[in-house]
């Protein structure tokens, strides 16, 4: 028995004294912790992700905003507003063309205007008409300082 463990341990040195040792390192597996390879990766992905999600949660909150105004914009009474206040500058517009184009050629004596002038949120209309060739020149001057000029020629008589 004593001669098979001899045989056996000398078996186990010379299978041994045969084998090449090689150099050991050692090195961190995560990029996270050393400034070597595939630091600048590591780093780089890790910003990205960031700024995806910061951009995300930006993107959640701006649509809210959006949806909650457009609930405030569609309310009943909002809509009630924005039609009395559309036929209100219906009305205003009707008046001023109707002014604009008056036939003062009969018999009543009225004085017909020749030119009117109006103020709406900043902005100057202002209707101008030459007796003589019955044109009709309608300026708008916006708050901006921009102007719009419109000319109706011949008292707005169209022949199509």
């Amino acid at each position: 028995m004593k001669n098979r463990i001899i045989l056996a341990t000398a078996l186990a040195i010379a299978a041994m004294s045969g084998a090449a040792a090689g150099d050991l390192t050692w090195g961190f597996k995560n990029p996270a912790f050393h400034y070597g390879n595939g630091y600048s990766t590591h780093v780089l992905s890790v910003e990205q992700l960031q700024y995806n999600r910061k951009k995300e949660i930006q993107e959640k909150a701006d649509a809210e905003a959006a949806r909650l105004e457009r609930e405030l914009e569609n309310t009943t009474l909002n809509k009630f507003i924005k039609n009395v206040e559309s036929r209100i500058y219906a009305q205003l517009s009707k008046q001023m063309v109707d002014s604009m184009f008056a036939d003062c050629t009969d018999d009543t004596g009225a004085t017909c205007a020749s030119a009117g002038t109006a103020e709406i949120e900043g902005s100057q209309i202002t209707w101008l008409k030459d007796t003589t060739t019955g044109e009709i020149t309608l300026e708008v001057i916006e708050s901006d300082g921009s102007v719009t000029t419109i000319t109706i020629p011949g008292g707005g008589e169209f022949n199509f």
